[in-house]
């Protein structure tokens, strides 16, 4: 019961979302229908995002459908990012569970421009590609790889097996303020045709997975000699696979349903 004489009311919200993940790289979605006020703030979304006393997720996406399907994404400390790779195959999967639709291709528009997801369903799994548009780079950085763009900012380091994590991430930080905010790949190159990496994103730190981040590696490595047009990058998730037309990136990789996730909150 009520204390007597008190009439405050608390306004909450019930959000429906779907978790995703591609190669560990994991996504709250929400599936949003065309019209909805915006509801999302970069708080809550650093709130649902939050591994402990949130659901946890390396980013929040939002799918706003109607004409078109367009694509908001929040990092896991509530900054907004302009494009991933692996998050617009998990959009593309939830979108394709929640319309029970039949496509096997959708256009997504993105803060860096359209992008095309070609997606193969079995139930709750399947597998993706996504044309990423062109890899551009920027002036190097001495003692990296290079500096790439993929819609979103990369600087490569080839790794080495003296550092350690701590030392990682202190050399990420610093290389990351350097362009005024990037993610970093560390970068192991096993062949022509293989790579291995870890990643430190902006905005989330740690991952499993980087889709763009995997397209930096491979186009640096290409740029390097070290690797060609095809490369499989082993992330700490699962691989991805990236093939490069000139310029162009075409990435490809696993999606996975999680859960059906209710998220309530004032």
């Amino acid at each position: 019961m009520a204390p007597t004489g008190s009439c405050e009311t608390r306004s909450v919200a019930l959000r429906s979302l779907q978790k995703w993940h591609g190669a560990g790289n994991d996504f709250l979605i929400d599936v949003q229908e065309h019209g909805l006020a915006p509801w999302w703030t970069p708080e809550r979304a650093r709130a649902i995002c939050d591994r402990t006393t949130g659901v946890g997720a390396d980013g929040l996406v939002l799918a706003t459908l109607g004409s078109e399907v367009a694509m908001v994404l929040y990092n896991a400390d509530g900054s907004l990012a302009e494009m991933s790779g692996n998050g617009i195959r998990c959009l593309a999967a939830a979108v394709h569970r929640s319309t029970r639709a039949t496509w096997d291709t959708l256009e997504v528009h993105t803060p860096v421009g359209l992008r095309t997801v070609r997606l193969t369903m079995d139930d709750t799994s399947g597998y993706g590609s996504v044309a990423m548009g062109d890899v551009s780079f920027a002036e190097n950085i001495d003692g990296t790889l290079g500096v790439a763009n993929v819609g979103n900012p990369h600087v490569v380091v080839l790794d080495d097996d003296a550092w350690s994590d701590a030392s990682r991430e202190d050399l990420a930080a610093k290389l990351s303020a350097q362009v005024g905010g990037a993610n970093v790949e560390f970068v192991r190159v096993i062949d022509v045709e293989r790579v291995r990496m870890r990643v430190i994103e902006r905005g989330v730190g740690w991952t499993r997975a980087c889709g763009t981040g995997s397209c930096a590696a491979a186009a640096l490595s290409r740029r390097a000699g070290f690797t060609g047009d095809a490369v499989t990058v082993e992330n700490p998730g699962g691989e991805l696979r990236v093939e490069l037309v000139g310029q162009s990136a075409i990435l490809s990789g696993p999606v996975q349903f999680v859960a059906n996730v209710e998220w309530l909150e004032a």
